[in-house]
């Protein structure tokens, strides 16, 4: 693809006001291996025997560094050069890691796509992305994904090489392992004869396709590096930070939430792949976890179940990062009152979103779950570098006018260093100050303007008879319900009314829940009888796409 994604003219602006710098991730890299050598840089998932075969690894910075060089010279080997674009299809492991660096290193685009991903989504993304290379696995959870991009490439004329790592499969079989004097000869001829540019693209992520087909996302290092400051500044991380990932790397949450600030702190960084409770616990405890972070549901149900609260070791265990949906108050009082951890409330996208209320800015946990903070509001200070350089304005989605009153719902528009320059397909979703149009509904609140309480998608606003209903709102409210350990909300068709509301629960392991005692305690919550649901399923669990949002098509009637 094209070099060069932002204007000339922009870069040289932010860069003047300090908001954008020339570094670049590698380099980071690079600075991180100087600096932090023979100390511990990575961690393997514990069961990485059945990830990738061997046993779990832990690599210093320099073992780090060698097995990436390793990487990048194989990587020119096949051909690659800066501008192409290299698919990856890997579980969170050592490796993962390296060829994102490794491809870095020599300017090459990295498009990072779920291991749930199969044959229909792999195709798509490589065509959209004309990926040249491919690396994956041959094997995982009883199937092959090396086979599987195998079997389309005949729809993907720019695809030359498949790699997998760690076992026999389709293409040449890699194992990382130190490089040699010739390797790094190459890739540091490499390197100076065409060396990267900050405003170069790093990725190419994937919107979630919770409602429609993915879109390409490309980010260069100018705002990867410019959002990550979010991430690094909330829960204050420094070097002697251990950081616990869960996340699939291959979006906001994983590579910004966790990646990004690894490589600027220089800590260490342990890897899980894929969810299991049990095995996650046991790392914050056998790691000495200090931040980690973790969805909603699963800190409401460390909470109140006593078994798995006694079963925490957080003594090292300071913050914890959530979101993706509204937080309970009472959980997050709960966590910082009984563990004395603070929970990190986080909303972001791969377009550029990054709202984080950490508590600093927040002490009371319960404003911390319910807002966030709302740059620029007159006479506010927030501990963010992000708080200088990031707009945030409010825009009624029917009138086009900005809101500027609280308690009125308006579309996020968001300007600064952090938004990407727009969809690998050309479109922009900008508004005419250049602003990005998140597709997110808010209000403003507090009582000097100050916060913004997130309401829903725009997208998926239930309307009964004409009445908005924001299922942000409800699920908030639904999953403080001691019975309820997960929320969704959708509207269901209807031929007077439009839509109703209904309510998709999973519940709390030995409890139970009817309609008639949903809408009780809904009702003791004093909020207005059209919001009340009319419809309760309970489900073992709800759907989800691979990066963990629930994907609503799925529950609606």
């Amino acid at each position: 693809m094209s070099r060069g994604l932002h204007p000339a003219e922009k870069v040289a602006d932010y860069q003047a006001r300090g908001w954008w710098s020339d570094e670049t991730v590698d380099q980071l890299f690079r600075d991180r291996v100087a600096e932090r050598g023979d100390h511990l840089a990575i961690v393997d998932p514990a069961n990485r025997a059945a990830l990738l075969g061997g046993e779990p690894r832990r690599l210093t910075w320099s073992e780090l560094d060698g097995e990436v060089t390793w990487l990048a010279a194989r990587l020119l080997e096949l051909g690659l050069r800066r501008g192409d674009v290299l698919g990856v299809q890997l579980p969170n492991t050592v490796e993962l890691a390296e060829v994102y660096l490794a491809a870095w290193t020599i300017g090459v685009i990295v498009s990072p796509l779920p291991m749930q991903y199969r044959e229909r989504e792999i195709a798509e993304m490589a065509a959209q992305a004309s990926f040249r290379a491919y690396v994956t696995v041959a094997t995982f959870g009883g199937r092959s994904p090396a086979a599987e991009v195998a079997s389309v490439r005949d729809r993907l004329p720019a695809l030359e090489h498949v790699v997998t790592f760690g076992r026999p499969g389709e293409g040449a079989a890699w194992v990382p392992v130190p490089a040699s004097a010739e390797d790094r000869s190459a890739v540091d001829a490499h390197r100076a004869g065409d060396p990267n540019d900050p405003n170069d693209a790093l990725t190419i992520c994937w919107t979630s396709g919770t409602e429609s087909t993915p879109k390409g996302v490309p980010r260069c290092h100018l705002d990867w590096l410019a959002i990550c400051w979010a991430t690094v500044d909330a829960p204050r991380m420094v070097a002697a930070d251990v950081l616990l990932n869960p996340f699939p790397m291959v979006n906001m949450a994983g590579i910004n939430g966790m990646f990004l600030p690894w490589l600027r702190t220089g800590c260490v960084l342990v890897q899980h792949h894929p969810f299991d409770l049990g095995v996650f616990l046991g790392q914050i405890a056998s790691e000495r976890v200090t931040y980690t972070v973790a969805p909603p549901a699963m800190l409401w149900l460390l909470l109140s179940d006593d078994r798995l609260s006694k079963a925490v070791e957080t003594s090292a265990l300071t913050r914890i990062g959530s979101g993706s949906v509204p937080l309970q108050p009472e959980m997050v009082r709960g966590w910082q009152e009984r563990f004395g951890i603070g929970v990190i409330n986080f909303f972001g996208s791969n377009e550029g979103i990054g709202l984080l209320s950490g508590p600093e800015d927040f002490p009371d946990p319960a404003e911390r779950a319910q807002f966030f903070p709302r740059y620029g509001a007159p006479g506010v200070t927030w501990s963010s570098r992000l708080a200088d350089q990031v707009t945030v304005k409010l825009v009624d989605p029917v009138s086009g006018a900005e809101v500027t009153a609280p308690g009125q719902p308006g579309e996020l528009h968001l300007g600064g260093p952090t938004v990407f320059a727009g969809y690998l397909n050309g479109v922009a979703p900008f508004d005419s100050d250049g602003y990005l149009k998140t597709g997110d509904l808010f209000e403003i609140a507090g009582d000097r303007g100050q916060y913004l309480r997130f309401l829903d998608r725009a997208k998926d606003l239930v309307i009964r008879g004409g009445m908005n209903i924001a299922p942000a709102e409800l699920e908030g409210l639904i999953g403080a319900h001691p019975a309820v350990a997960d929320v969704a909300v959708v509207g269901d068709p209807d031929d007077v009314l439009g839509e109703k509301v209904a309510a998709v629960v999973v519940l709390a392991p030995g409890a139970s829940l009817t309609l008639d005692e949903l809408v009780a305690f809904l009702r003791e919550q004093k909020i207005a009888s059209y919001k009340l649901p009319e419809r309760l399923d309970v489900r073992d669990a709800l759907p989800r796409n691979p990066v963990g949002k629930v994907l609503k098509r799925e529950l609606r009637r």
